[in-house]
């Protein structure tokens, strides 16, 4: 009788855990970064955040929320204001399945400047590299 029991209580410990798991998402979320009294290119900041949600639609209003939650200013050296402002979420990815070195995230990049954006890339792998390795 205790084992069938205990059978039962698996079963429902099994039921109650899986219905407890979430699904994960890739969310890009924009920011706008403007600051007073100075002359720039507009920029942006764009953020891939990790989500644990239900479902898309949960996964998008999490990162919203995320996203005006984060909205920030503050005075910069100068005292001139800077302000990061939440845009909007622009992507929701589904991630089906966690492995090693599973493709989160995949963006083309266009540049009239081959030679350096390779230059660029290589110089980053180094720098990577060089702050991993112990001093002796």
């Amino acid at each position: 009788m205790e084992s069938t029991s205990r059978a039962t209580n698996d079963a429902l410990y099994t039921f109650n855990l899986s219905s407890l798991v979430m699904n994960w998402y890739i969310a890009k979320v924009i920011f706008s970064i403007s600051a007073e009294n100075t002359v720039h290119k507009p920029q942006f900041d764009e953020q891939l955040r990790l989500i644990a949600a239900e479902n898309r639609e949960e996964a998008f209003l999490k990162a919203k929320a995320l996203g005006i939650r984060e909205e920030d200013s503050f005075l910069n050296d100068n005292q001139n204001k800077v302000k990061w402002e939440f845009i909007n979420v622009t992507e929701i990815i589904p991630l089906t399945k966690l492995e090693d070195g599973i493709e989160l995230y995949s963006n083309i990049c266009e540049t009239e400047e081959a030679k350096a954006y390779i230059n660029t890339a290589h110089q980053k792998a180094i720098f990577i590299r060089m702050s991993e390795k112990p001093v002796f």
